[in-house]
């Protein structure tokens, strides 16, 4: 592909993903446009008291609140470990910022107003501009369609940067059949009598007073959420897969939350019963499980396809080889640092529209994708496991960042994540606040001054 001056980019979601991708998208001399559902940016970082009236997120007709951001909710990464590379993530000396080196999400938002305004990004979003329909003409344009516009504009290319916290993902519970005393999937779950809710609408505790709850899930918001509700809850149980038979029982400091294998059924009259053997009566099933990737908008006749998770096929967790490079996925892989790695991803993305950065043949990258998916298959690994990169995301960065001739990743930032992850396994209830890494931490704040002197020589 020839070198050129400018293409014309539409930017879907003017979160995190999409305020990095308009920053490298102009970098590189293309024209953007960001399209925004909502009135403010932030994506997911933007946090709102507002919960879907299906309270499980299956009704297709539902009012979506994009948000899944409860409200006592901080990072579970320290800030120097979140920073985009360009813009450090240091302690804000302005009044009534949160200083703490694991903030709430009212900070990370903060953080992102500042990026826009910093890089000047601001004019290019349309905000309240839901996209309705994304599809590519027989000119090899793309036409964008919102509510606001349904006539739509043509552009060059697409970058697709939606998040993927909104959808849920719910877990399948097996009731009891009293007539032939064995379990059967989705028979009798809406019998149950007590109420389900969706992780993406759990907002404050105060709705579980003196409750019975069961929660189902292992990861960081399960975690949260299950600490935040038993501070007014009567018990709260903790469904896992992953738990280890010695850890099963009352957890340490909380004489309210017990840990459990994973629910084996349900009854009428209440009851769940755990794989474990125990039972209780509950009155909330929490989901802690997960969301689907979601593109209602993008009208692709099936090249690009969501199953049971995976999206695809797609090069390197980016490009659709049969459409690339004027088509692009960012922010999919998930288990990640995710702010560093929008960054090189979108570096890329906007190096290959430009024209400096050549992408391997559609057979080349479609024979990539087919290896990675037998190796998934090999080793036993679920197809709705295809984006989580987990302990090889450092590995993707810098591969990453040799496609566009970056500089691979801060020595302290890896050493850093691994510390607080370490922390967060041994000390949940304080790993926020009591850390070990002071050298890292020097380390990165060396670096962010560098990077505060090289934009005063260039201002």
């Amino acid at each position: 592909m020839p070198v050129t001056a400018s293409r014309t980019v539409a930017v879907i979601g003017a979160g995190a993903a999409g305020l990095a991708a308009a920053r490298e998208l102009v970098l590189q001399g293309h024209s953007v446009v960001v399209y925004e559902r909502e009135t403010q940016l932030g994506g997911t970082w933007a946090y709102t008291p507002e919960r879907e009236s299906d309270p499980m997120g299956l009704d297709p007709m539902r009012q979506i609140v994009h948000s899944s951001l409860y409200a006592s909710l901080r990072t579970n990464l320290p800030r120097e470990v979140m920073s985009f590379r360009a813009f450090p993530f240091s302690a804000s000396r302005k009044p009534g910022r949160d200083a703490r080196r694991f903030p709430g999400h009212a900070e990370v938002l903060e953080y992102l107003k500042d990026f826009a305004d910093e890089f000047r990004l601001r004019d290019l979003v349309r905000f309240g501009s839901e996209v309705s329909h994304v599809r590519m003409m027989e000119d090899h344009k793309w036409i964008v369609r919102s509510r606001k516009n349904e006539s739509g504009d043509v552009y060059d290319a697409v970058v697709v940067c939606n998040g993927h916290h909104t959808e849920p993902r719910i877990a399948e519970i097996p009731a009891w059949n009293f007539d032939c005393r064995s379990h059967l999937k989705h028979s009798g779950i809406d019998e149950w009598p007590g109420k389900q809710i969706h992780s993406h609408n759990y907002r404050v505790p105060e709705p579980y007073r003196d409750q019975i709850v069961v929660l189902i899930g292992s990861a960081a918001s399960a975690s949260d959420i299950s600490r935040d509700i038993a501070e007014v809850a009567k018990e709260v149980h903790i469904a896992s897969r992953s738990v280890q038979i010695q850890e099963l029982g009352n957890i340490s400091g909380h004489e309210n939350i017990w840990l459990h294998s994973m629910i084996s059924y349900v009854r009428k009259d209440g009851t769940v019963a755990f794989k474990d053997g125990n039972e209780v009566c509950a009155n909330v099933i929490l989901h802690c499980t997960g969301y689907k990737y979601h593109f209602p908008f993008l009208e692709t006749n099936g090249i690009v396809t969501v199953d049971d998770n995976r999206v695809g096929p797609l090069y390197k967790h980016v490009f659709p080889p049969a459409l690339a490079p004027w088509l692009s996925f960012v922010g999919l892989p998930w288990k990640v640092v995710p702010f560093p790695m929008f960054e090189y991803q979108c570096k890329w993305i906007a190096g290959v529209l430009s024209g400096q950065i050549s992408l391997p043949t559609i057979n080349e990258m479609m024979a990539d994708v087919e290896g990675y998916y037998s190796l998934m298959e090999a080793s036993g690994i679920a197809k709705r496991y295809t984006h989580r990169v987990g302990d090889h995301q450092f590995e993707y960065n810098d591969w990453l960042a040799g496609q566009t001739g970056s500089p691979p990743t801060e020595e302290w930032r890896e050493p850093m994540y691994l510390v607080a992850s370490r922390k967060k396994r041994s000390a949940p209830e304080t790993y926020r606040d009591e850390w070990e890494d002071e050298d890292l931490i020097a380390l990165a704040h060396r670096d962010f001054e560098k990077f505060v002197s090289n934009v005063e020589i260039m201002l």
